[in-house]
């Protein structure tokens, strides 16, 4: 068995999954992990699919050849290698949308050898305050043995220097 990860755009329409999903089962594919969203009028996702090792050249074929009807689909092999062992950890952020909040957030957290496991943002118009609220929910990796007391202090100072609030919370 392999696993790929695919990456999936095209303009929104009723029938995307069941179309991807057809291809995957007649390859004997199975549907692992994914995330998949509507934004702004396009249909995008990445799925995590496993596939017995002498279907994959017909499935990422069967895929490409999704292009036809306007679905692109990209297709990354992963390998197996072993992870460093993390403590996971989740971020949410609230606060006046503005740009460069992602830009300075991730940059903090990857000058400590943190990764971003998951990330969901969005932006609403703010209640009573007018203007736009930017919120993020992030699941983080920190490596073994980080030092959370240093993490927890410089996200209160980047929060203070961009005026949102921030909480950061082991993960459960």
């Amino acid at each position: 068995m392999e696993t790929l990860v695919l990456t999936v755009i095209s303009d929104d329409r009723p029938g995307l999954v069941a179309t991807l999903s057809a291809s995957l089962a007649a390859r004997g594919a199975t549907w692992q992990r994914s995330q998949l969203s509507q934004l702004a009028g396009k249909f995008a996702g990445i799925v995590e699919v496993v596939v017995p090792a002498a279907g994959v050249d017909g499935l990422v074929a069967d895929l490409d050849g999704l292009s036809a009807q306007g679905i692109t689909v990209s297709t990354t092999r992963t390998s197996a290698a072993s992870e460093a062992p993390t403590h996971h950890l989740t971020l949410d952020l609230v606060g006046a949308d503005r740009p460069g909040i992602v830009a300075e957030v991730s940059a903090l957290l990857s000058a400590r050898g943190i990764g971003i496991v998951e990330l969901e943002t969005f932006v609403s118009e703010a209640p009573m305050a007018g203007g736009m609220l930017f919120e993020a929910h992030a699941v983080l990796a920190a490596p073994a043995g980080a030092d959370e007391g240093e993490l927890r202090a410089a996200m209160e100072s980047l929060a203070d220097e961009l005026m949102v609030d921030v909480a950061l919370a082991e993960d459960a």
